[in-house]
């Protein structure tokens, strides 16, 4: 019984331990001091990080699956959905060079599947077929280059500052297309209000894992999505 016990201890120590530091463990669960303020934060942080991660998987669902439904990407700014997807990419690779922890960036990854999904579809329902996966083809090879190692990380940092531009121009682009409209077609309320609710929580945990101002800076315009309504 004991040794299962002990089986049982080891299992539980390493799985917190693939989220938090072992000096955080021994304090929560041998010195069972709750109560540490650095431990506090490095908990909270990989919470809310790993929670945005997974709320990234299905935010952008909502929208796919409006455009799927009524076969049309109308009222969504192509354009918009590019400078979107841009900045998303030169977040995750940015991130992957500086080596940051999963918890830290991991929604960029899942958001850039979901975005690129989005652009893909709105030129198949636009009946641009071939223009829609040589776009998925060229955002594939440029993914690859950024990812690779081989490009600088000058060319990074300014891709990621540039962050800052894209993200605003994206959404005021989106925001110009529903005017026009007079409606938002076929854009999603509510992955417009996911994105906007774990922009908030990421600036937290941005600062707490990465310590990188450049990255916080970035994040502090993400809630721009709000304006596209």
């Amino acid at each position: 019984m004991a040794e299962e016990e002990v089986v049982r201890d080891s299992m539980f120590a390493w799985l917190v331990m693939l989220v938090l530091p072992e000096t955080c463990y021994v304090e929560f669960f041998e010195n069972f001091n709750f109560l540490d303020v650095p431990c506090l934060k490095i908990a909270i942080s990989k919470g809310l990080g790993i929670g945005i991660i997974l709320g990234s998987v299905l935010v952008k669902i909502p929208q796919i699956v409006k455009i799927a439904g009524s076969r049309s990407a109308e009222g969504i700014s192509l354009l918009g959905v590019i400078l979107e997807l841009i900045a998303i990419s030169a977040t995750w690779a940015y991130s992957v060079a500086n080596a940051y922890p999963f918890s830290a960036w991991g929604e960029a990854l899942f958001l850039a599947i979901q975005t690129s999904t989005i652009g893909f579809m709105c030129l198949v329902f636009s009946g641009k077929q071939t223009s829609a996966f040589g776009f998925l083809g060229v955002y594939a090879g440029i993914m690859w280059f950024l990812l690779s190692g081989m490009t600088p990380m000058n060319v990074l940092a300014s891709l990621q500052a540039s962050n800052i531009f894209l993200v605003v121009s994206s959404k005021l682009i989106q925001a110009q297309t529903n005017y026009r409209n007079g409606h938002t077609g076929q854009l999603s309320g509510i992955t417009v209000f996911l994105l906007t609710a774990g922009s908030y929580a990421r600036i937290f945990t941005t600062i707490q894992e990465t310590g990188d101002t450049l990255t916080t800076w970035v994040i502090l315009y993400q809630p721009w999505p709000i304006v596209s309504f």
